[in-house]
């Protein structure tokens, strides 16, 4: 009897102690979530990635004109007004309207470009690190050798080869980008192979890809978030530079790099035509970097620690 009620108090106090440690274990997307909004610029950089997200997929009610068809040519290269409140380029077209319809090419650019490099990277990175031997010789000499062109001229390459576009150039900024991602899975994928979840994942007798998915890649996925965070500013930038040289969006559709392009040759008569463009890629490529870094920063423990 006294057995029989001991046995069911330590249960019921064993219960309790744990009940006690799940209460008291801090959810980890609120921990996340603190670490991010300690960091400094993250909150200033994430309001501006959200109100560009916002402008892009709204642009069609917050913008006043048509970006293509409204032309004006009698109130061509107008400065600021209230009727035009960024003013006019040089055919009359509203400025304002064609940089909420350029931020849509650079947010696709941007997601795109950067989904292409993170699904291929990743996979020849984790293949690779995972596997070793001669898949893992093989696929990294491969890209070795994409990393052996400079990036601008190697994109240049691919765009002038598939032709002229934004959905080549998605391709080219993609192709680039894909060292950069298979070398981080393939050191993280070395280091995550050795834990002692992964022996014991093998030790029961799991398969190469179950291992892989449910053990791999969730132990990886942080350090490959950040990456694609800090190359999605480089794919917004690399586009409007292939705009400005022509090979990337074209003509009469809005793009940044495509006003800039126009923009810089009417520097004397109407400054704020190249101005606004610029503005709008420096501030979002900033933002880009300084959501990424305060992304490192609440993902990795040391840093989060040292403040």
């Amino acid at each position: 009897m006294n057995t029989s009620r001991r046995s069911t108090t330590d249960g019921t106090l064993a219960a309790g102690q744990r009940g006690a440690q799940v209460a008291k274990r801090p959810n980890r997307l609120l921990a996340f979530l603190r670490n991010l909004a300690r960091t400094r610029m993250a909150v200033p950089a994430l309001a501006v990635l959200v109100l560009l997200v916002l402008c892009a997929i709204f642009a069609g009610q917050l913008a006043p004109f048509d970006p293509v068809t409204d032309q004006i040519y009698a109130e061509a290269n107008r400065g600021i007004s209230a009727k035009h409140w960024l003013g006019t380029d040089y055919l009359g077209r509203d400025i304002l309207s064609r940089l909420l319809f350029g931020a849509r090419i650079s947010l696709s650019v941007g997601i795109v470009s950067v989904g292409i490099a993170l699904l291929v990277g990743t996979t020849v990175g984790v293949v690779g690190g995972y596997f070793g031997g001669a898949p893992d010789a093989l696929l990294m000499r491969c890209v070795d050798a994409i990393s052996a062109f400079p990036a601008l001229i190697l994109t240049l390459a691919i765009t002038s080869a598939l032709g002229r576009g934004i959905v080549n150039a998605m391709i080219a900024i993609g192709i680039v980008s894909i060292p950069a991602f298979a070398r981080l899975a393939r050191a993280a994928t070395l280091s995550a192979r050795e834990a002692d979840y992964v022996t014991a994942g093998r030790a029961l007798g799991a398969s190469n890809a179950r291992i892989i998915t449910r053990y791999v890649l969730p132990n990886i996925a942080a350090p490959l978030i950040v990456q694609g965070s800090l190359l999605f500013a480089g794919a917004i930038a690399t586009e409007a530079g292939l705009s400005f040289l022509g090979v990337g969006v074209q003509p009469p559709t809005p793009s940044w790099g495509v006003d800039l392009q126009f923009g810089y040759q009417y520097m004397e008569i109407n400054p704020i035509l190249a101005f606004a463009p610029g503005g709008a890629i420096f501030i979002t490529v900033l933002a880009c970097n300084f959501f990424g870094d305060a992304l490192r920063s609440a993902l990795d423990p040391r840093l989060s620690r040292r403040g």
